[in-house]
């Protein structure tokens, strides 16, 4: 069969047993491939997305890719890291530290400990892809003459049952497929973050519930391995990170609880290109495994931003914004001079956020969401200028409720702001 044409297609159209070109003793060959495509996860596709299959993918792409298991040495150069930075904290800080035992995660690992996590955070955004591919038409009225497939013939052949009797379960099959190629597409994602992530923090939404900071070591040592920094420092300073990330939100009870919502309201305007998707299914060669993963790296079930959307993006940005403003602050209050290469290491992690890595491009594949903190500078300087009028209990005082915290017209004019609000610690 020729490469070029889709799978049950004859390459001679005059051929007098495949009238149209449309080879018919392959279409049951054709509907059992695609069964067995999906027969290993046909309970966990019934959702909105096949999680089994997402995360054997992810698995499997990290271990493709290599990962190492973390040595003894760097447990214990990472773990002496976590017990300094807990101490420089401290002082910076009027939220305590955890009991929780610092990690030093592989990328496998960090996979497991966040998935618990992506799913509560994808589903969302999965129910809105189910729920668009259930409002598609109802595939048992449409003659699948209009569906432009070619060759295809008009009348079928005696004793082969007519088309429009498969057109339902060739329907339900095409959406248990896109369910697939969703999970396909979070586990291609995921395994991407994790070659990318430097810790369980690195991200800014809370992806373990634990109030444990931990770092991926290999990432940390290769993410240092193009900075002109001490590999000491560059732990100190990613476990102070880390560190003041599960402070913040342990004892800011609201928080989690805001930008899940954020996220949750971003995911209930979802809007999936739904002539896409059909065209992406119906172009499928079950026999072409590059074919259907270039389907799946599309981003054909990548939503489409409404007005909307926009705006609850702008809400969550800000949010992770005076979130990683406030770490940043308090990291800074914490060297408190004792680190010469902090200023640069500051900076790389500003840039590195603010520019879009790999991690901020796939999670927006992934999900839709450019999860960027915008104006990361603005909020920093905020935090660093409530701190130096009114002290580290006048600054931390403002994550007490949501109303206190500042907007995003706020952060492009702090004075304002901090004349409008007077004294917090009162």
């Amino acid at each position: 069969m020729s490469g070029d044409l889709p799978f049950g297609f004859s390459p001679n159209p005059d051929d007098p047993k495949n009238p149209g070109g449309f080879d018919m003793s392959q279409l049951g060959a054709m509907l059992q491939q695609l069964g067995a495509m999906l027969q290993s996860g046909q309970n966990a596709v019934a959702g909105p997305v096949d999680w089994e299959l997402a995360k054997n993918l992810a698995r499997q792409t990290i271990s493709q890719k290599g990962d190492p298991s973390v040595n003894d040495n760097d447990v214990r150069r990472i773990g002496e890291a976590f017990d300094l930075a807990q101490v420089w904290l401290d002082p910076a800080t009027t939220f305590p530290a955890g009991t929780a035992t610092p990690g030093v995660w592989s990328r496998s690992e960090w996979l497991e400990h966040t998935w618990p996590a992506w799913q509560q955070i994808i589903e969302p955004i999965a129910e809105g892809v189910q729920q668009t591919l259930t409002a598609m038409p109802d595939m048992g009225q449409v003659n699948l003459q209009d569906l432009g497939i070619p060759g295809l013939p008009e009348n079928m052949p005696e004793g082969m049952p007519d088309l429009n009797t498969l057109a339902g379960p060739l329907m339900n099959m095409a959406k248990r497929m896109g369910a697939a190629m969703f999970g396909a597409q979070v586990g291609n994602g995921l395994a991407t973050l994790a070659d990318d992530v430097l810790g369980a923090a690195d991200v800014t939404i809370p992806l373990t519930g634990d109030g444990r900071p931990a770092l991926v070591s290999e990432n940390v040592k290769a993410f240092g391995a193009d900075l002109d920094v001490e590999l000491a420092d560059l732990y100190l300073y990613l476990a102070l990170r880390e560190a003041a990330h599960q402070r913040l939100y342990a004892h800011v009870p609201w928080l989690r609880t805001a930008v899940e919502t954020a996220v949750r309201v971003y995911a209930s305007g979802i809007s999936v290109d739904t002539g896409k998707i059909q065209e992406s299914l119906q172009g499928i060669d079950p026999n072409d495994p590059q074919a259907i993963q270039d389907v799946m790296s599309s981003g054909v079930f990548e939503p489409a931003q409404t007005e909307e959307q926009k705006q609850a993006l702008s809400r969550l940005e800000t949010l992770l914004a005076l979130i990683e403003g406030w770490v940043q602050d308090v990291v800074i209050a914490a060297i408190d001079g004792r680190m010469p290469s902090a200023d640069r290491l500051a900076e790389t992690m500003r840039r590195r956020r603010a520019s879009g890595g790999p991690a901020e491009k796939t999670f927006a594949t992934l999900i839709g969401l450019e999860l960027r903190p915008r104006a990361l500078r603005e909020a920093t300087a905020l935090w660093t200028q409530l701190r130096e009028q009114r002290g580290i209990e006048g600054r931390d005082g403002v994550w007490r409720h949501p109303d206190l915290i500042p907007t995003a017209d706020d952060l492009a004019d702090p004075t304002s702001w901090l004349e409008a609000t007077g004294d917090l610690e009162n």
